[in-house]
């Protein structure tokens, strides 16, 4: 257990810290929910041959929530009362130059693979619920993980690397904060380019995505599933763009300062928005809907004389 009376510095606000540990554990049993229902569905699709092809894509949304949950790890390990608490006891000889390589890692990871990779997966899940025909397995895994393979590397280019020389704001991952015990903490950041970088990310994302969500509810004639769409674009495109401007106005303030834990606060809530209802929409309400219907109908037909299409539900995955 976390004893935060151990860790307790007057000179540090750990409010916002504990607020995004609580809801990181939310965010967990959200997750352990969801991969109930996701394994649950293959299970009984094993003796279903109609709910085989709901469940065409079920490494895909076992996926989905397998970044979300490395993402909310990720975000634990950037909390300074966490690591001192579960890292450092199993690390003592940790330097201050290794910790700020920690949090260069966690920014590459964050910014350059995980949150880009879940909202990948939205984004195809999105797309897939529209065609005729379920790609296989291992090429979707591909696409999904070569889509992300840009901006990882383009972040740890400008993280771990000084190819440009730029101000402090730009590159700085890491602040080393002394507090009222005389002791060096060393606190995350996010640097400014990294944020650029991501934004510029984020607003690709959003276009396309808004496409994706115009080009299903042209096919979708069920009511139910028009609202899902519009619930899941209207998180997307508000928290998204609210992330990032979070993102980079926590770079113009250091870590020990309250506004910056209000901001990274906002960062983090942001994201646990999207990732918490992309797995209600993308996962347990179309799982919901196929038990529901014994996969013996359609829940969603959508016919066209040409090519008898059909939309078989919100999200195929």
């Amino acid at each position: 257990m976390l004893n935060i009376s151990s860790i307790y510095d007057p000179s540090y606000n750990t409010t916002f810290d504990l607020a995004i540990l609580y809801s990181i554990i939310a965010l967990f049993l959200l997750s352990l929910f969801s991969l109930c229902f996701v394994f649950h569905l293959l299970f009984k699709s094993q003796n279903s041959h109609h709910l085989q092809s709901f469940n065409s894509l079920w490494s895909v949304r076992f996926l989905l929530v397998f970044i979300i949950t490395l993402w909310g790890l990720n975000e634990l390990f950037r909390l300074p009362l966490f690591r001192k608490q579960h890292l450092y006891p199993f690390f003592p000889s940790l330097t201050l130059s290794q910790q700020e390589s920690l949090c260069k890692v966690h920014v590459v990871l964050s910014l350059g693979l995980l949150e880009p990779g879940f909202l990948v997966i939205l984004l195809f899940l999105m797309n897939i619920s529209i065609k005729r025909k379920t790609p296989r397995g291992t090429w979707v895994h591909a696409f999904l993980w070569s889509a992300c393979i840009p901006i990882l590397t383009i972040q740890f280019v400008f993280v771990f690397t000084s190819m440009v020389k730029m101000p402090s704001i730009f590159h700085r991952s890491s602040v080393v904060f002394k507090n009222n015990f005389g002791v060096e903490i060393v606190m995350c950041t996010y640097p400014l380019i990294s944020c650029i970088i991501f934004g510029a990310f984020g607003v690709w994302y959003t276009l396309f995505f808004f496409l994706s969500c115009f080009k299903v509810v042209t096919l979708a004639i069920n009511k139910g599933l028009r609202a899902r769409i519009y619930s899941l674009a209207f998180v997307v495109m508000v928290m998204l763009p609210l992330e990032i401007l979070f993102l980079v106005l926590s770079a113009f303030w250091r870590p020990e300062e309250t506004i910056y834990g209000a901001f990274s606060f906002l960062v983090f809530f942001t994201t646990l928005v999207i990732a918490a209802v992309g797995e209600g929409i993308m996962i347990i309400r179309p799982i919901i809907d196929s038990l529901a219907a014994g996969g013996t109908t359609s829940l969603f037909p959508q016919k066209q004389e040409a090519g008898q299409r059909y939309l078989s539900v919100i999200i195929q995955s």
